[in-house]
């Protein structure tokens, strides 16, 4: 049973993900961890949602999608326009290469077991909201 309302101190992830059984199944890790999901299958739906949703703490977003650009570009345009929020990218196929990610990023490989989908997403909102390098 899905709410009716967010309770308000729980993080809202936005995920991007294009395959609706997979979709699904992370939409479930993440509200039994206690997130607030708003889904989105392409890039250019989930730009229209972090516009209109200031709330959002962090994106999960895959690299294969469908739309006219993938989740490697998404992640970088999202660090830029939306610094304060979370990055984690994810994918079965494709794993990133030389400026495919943007700072405080983090990428995970599927499959993905739900404690380590959890702590990664949890430790990119905490880097994004402390605003400090890992690098540095």
């Amino acid at each position: 049973m899905k709410p009716h309302r967010r309770i308000v101190k729980q993080p809202v992830v936005l995920l991007v993900e294009d395959e609706p059984l997979v979709r699904l199944t992370q939409v479930d890790i993440l509200r039994e961890a206690e997130f607030w999901v708003v889904e989105a299958q392409d890039a250019d739906e989930a730009f229209e949602v972090l516009k209109s949703r200031p709330d959002i703490s962090a994106v999960l977003t895959d690299v294969d999608m469908p739309g006219s650009i993938d989740g490697f570009e998404f992640a970088r345009l999202v660090r830029q326009g939306w610094p304060e929020v979370g990055v984690l990218v994810i994918s079965g196929k494709t794993g990133p290469g030389p400026g495919d990610m943007p700072p405080n990023a983090a990428f995970l490989h599927k499959p993905i077991l739900p404690d380590d989908l959890v702590a990664a997403l949890t430790q990119v909102m905490a880097t994004a909201q402390g605003g400090v390098s890992q690098d540095s």
